[in-house]
């Protein structure tokens, strides 16, 4: 196994109840994704990762019920935005009617990041989104 000291993670964690709207982790994803220089560097990318949380907050809110625990994850490579929510039942991608108000988050998901995935978790589940910046912005974190 290869050691890879050199990589280093930033992270932010925050809790969003059912009450507190998706608004609240749109404008708290903006602020810290601002904190890597991405707004300068990559701001079609911030868009993307706001819109993406954005339809991962509702999906908990809305189809869990449940309270959604957000977190952004940047390793040097890829933000990873997670939500996290108590329902056991893992989402499904629909085909929405084209007349249907509903029912393309996560084709937007799909759509908007490179890579997404579904885990369980002993009390509920996480659906995570990989966002890999382009190469100029990658090395702004910090500046």
């Amino acid at each position: 196994m290869a050691d890879d000291s050199s990589m280093r993670a930033v992270g932010w964690a925050r809790s969003l109840p059912i009450s507190a709207g998706v608004k609240e982790a749109r404008d708290w994803t903006r602020a810290h994704v601002s904190a890597l220089g991405w707004e300068r560097t990559a701001p079609a990318l911030v868009d993307s990762v706001v819109l993406a949380v954005s339809e991962l907050v509702t999906n908990a809110h809305v189809h869990a019920h449940s309270n959604a625990q957000l977190i952004l994850t940047w390793d040097e490579r890829c933000l990873h935005v997670t939500v996290h929510d108590a329902s056991p039942r893992l989402p499904e991608q629909r085909h929405a009617d084209h007349r249907a108000l509903g029912g393309r988050g996560l084709l937007l998901v799909d759509a908007l990041a490179d890579d997404w995935q579904v885990r369980r978790c002993p009390r509920g589940k996480d659906v995570t989104a990989c966002f890999q910046p382009p190469a100029a912005a990658a090395g702004t974190q910090g500046e």
